[in-house]
Formats: C-alpha cells, structure tokens, sequence
C-alpha cells in the first residue's frame, strides 16, 4: 500500500488502519501455539484505534471482529467473548452481511467462547461456524475463513 502524499490525518489514519489490519489478519491465521500474540494484538488494536478516527461504522465493527479473534488466539476469553458477543448481535442483525462475514462471525464466537471456557456456546458457535462456512458461495472466500477456523479448537 503506498503511503499518503498529503498531510491530511484521516488519509494517514487510514492507511495505518488498513496496514495494521492486513498484519493483524495474516497473524490470524498462524497456529495459536506459533504466533506472536504480542503482535497480533498490537496490530488488532492499532487497526481498530485508527478505523475508530475514520471508519465507518463497518469499518469499525469489523475491526471489533478482528480484536474478538486477536484475543481469543491470546486466551484472553472474557474480552474476546465481550468482542465476539457484540459483533455476532451487529452482523446477524444486519441483512446485507456477506456469507463469509456471517461465518467468520460464527467461528470467531466460537473461538472467543473457548477461550472463556463456555464451552456449550462454543460448541454451538463452532456447528454454526461448519455450517456458515459450507455455505460461502465462492471457494477463494471459503479458503479464507477456513483458515481462521482450523485453529478454532473442535468442541
């Protein structure tokens, strides 16, 4: 991504949020044990600083997804089960959330409840989460939240 030419905040802002969030997501992906969680998270949380300055309000939310999933892979259940229950309210509710955003709200629940140890609500997440995913119309789309949910311990 090349970098603003101006001195406007909001374009500095925006390029260091989508910056951060392409970090944060491809650490998302690396095996719980293997990841750097002190990256991952410092990377969620700089994503969601910035989209707070200049995102919309979906910007926002799925920058909230991305902190649910940073702090699940960190075991830190009571915030990412706090994260994760407010994105699943915002995305369910909302008609036009894409089937790969409405699976990868199910399967981050899913891991954000393991790590709060509920593991009844996880087990339920993680079979909408299977169920979500079999649903994606497009493989490449499928193949990306899969890669997420493969570290999602089965319940």
């Amino acid at each position: 991504m090349k970098a603003p030419q101006d001195t406007n905040p909001k374009s500095w802002h925006r390029f260091f949020a989508a910056g951060a969030n392409n970090a944060a997501w491809t650490l998302a992906e690396v095996a719980t044990g293997e990841v750097n969680q002190r990256e991952l998270l410092d990377a969620a949380h700089a994503a969601a600083w910035h989209w707070r300055h200049v995102g919309t309000e979906l910007n926002q939310m799925r920058a909230l997804m991305l902190l649910a999933q940073a702090h699940a892979q960190a075991g830190l259940g009571t915030t990412a089960l706090a994260y994760a229950d407010e994105v699943r309210a915002y995305f369910l509710a909302s008609p036009n959330a894409p089937d790969w955003e409405i699976a990868f709200t199910h399967v981050i629940h899913a891991h954000a409840a393991w790590a709060a140890g509920a593991r009844e609500l996880h087990a339920r997440s993680y079979a909408s989460g299977a169920q979500a995913i079999a649903a994606i119309a497009s493989d490449e789309d499928r193949d990306i939240v899969q890669r997420v949910f493969r570290n999602v311990p089965t319940p």
